[in-house]
């Protein structure tokens, strides 16, 4: 079992594949998703990799949360989250930001988020129900949900009875939804179809439990730096050279051969050039 990551819903779109077909896609962000400490078994009872995303203001932050974030040597966080793993194989550093290429394309996963909520409303948009007769004797109790007591045994409305009341804002997983593709350099995951909750909202996203995982799936996951290219070996990392250690080269002057016939016109000149020099130096002092 691997961990999860912890996602932030963009919003929708679509891309196309190579056949020009189109496909609704959700786009998952991780921002910031780091390691901020871990569970062992010795000190817990079980191996798990807790997770933080986000940004957040220390002042907006609980003491012992601080503290955690003071540990792990990282920023406060917006979300945080545990995800469990089978052994101390899957557990991840601490201070380790997970990839976007933790999830592979194709693969199936489960994505768990809180629903939109839809304030206070009646029986029938909450559950569906058909309603009254819209007859002329049934007054204004059309959308009435019916009656919901008993006779005086039990003579009370049973536990989880469906009436009107607060609707969404749930906790929600969606099963066996796939990994269309993956943009490593932006941190975005795209996911075939929709996902729970709202724009900006925080996702937990894990791999599917009802289909084996995939092989290539990186384990115990994907890191940051892992995915940095590695330098190629012509390439010159040191520039600095010290002069000391380096052997003094001569430059040898280069010969040129005059004709013995231009010899004397040669050394004439040689001869004048100081004293022409030493005229230009009297004049411009």
């Amino acid at each position: 079992m691997r961990t999860g990551v912890i996602a932030k819903k963009m919003g929708m779109m679509r891309l196309f594949n190579e056949d020009g077909r189109h496909v609704p896609v959700t786009v998952l962000a991780l921002e910031g998703c780091q390691v901020v400490g871990a569970r062992n078994e010795e000190r817990d009872g079980y191996f798990a990799v807790r997770l933080g995303a986000g940004a957040r203001k220390a002042k907006n932050v609980n003491k012992p949360q601080r503290g955690e974030f003071a540990k792990a040597q990282i920023e406060p966080k917006a979300r945080v989250a545990e995800f469990r793993v089978d052994n101390a194989d899957g557990l991840l550093p601490v201070g380790a930001t997970v990839s976007a290429d933790h999830f592979i394309d194709g693969q199936l996963v489960d994505i768990t988020g809180h629903t939109q909520g839809k304030g206070f409303a009646g029986a029938m948009k909450r559950w569906g129900f058909g309603g009254m007769r819209a007859s002329h004797g049934v007054s204004i109790t059309h959308r009435a949900h019916g009656s919901t007591g008993q006779r005086q045994d039990p003579g009370k409305v049973f536990k989880n009875k469906k009436m009107a009341g607060h609707m969404g804002d749930r906790q929600r997983t969606q099963q066996n939804l796939e990994i269309v593709r993956t943009d490593v350099a932006r941190g975005l995951i795209f996911v075939k179809g929709s996902v729970p909750g709202a724009k900006n909202g925080w996702l937990l996203v894990r791999d599917a439990v009802k289909v084996p995982t995939p092989e290539a799936a990186p384990f115990p996951g994907a890191l940051k730096n892992d995915n940095e290219a590695p330098i190629a070996e012509d390439v010159i990392i040191n520039t600095e050279v010290d002069v000391a250690d380096t052997p003094a080269v001569e430059a040898e002057a280069p010969s040129i051969e005059v004709p013995a016939e231009a010899a004397p016109a040669v050394e004439a000149a040689a001869v004048e050039a100081p004293a022409a020099d030493a005229g230009e130096e009297k004049k411009e002092g």
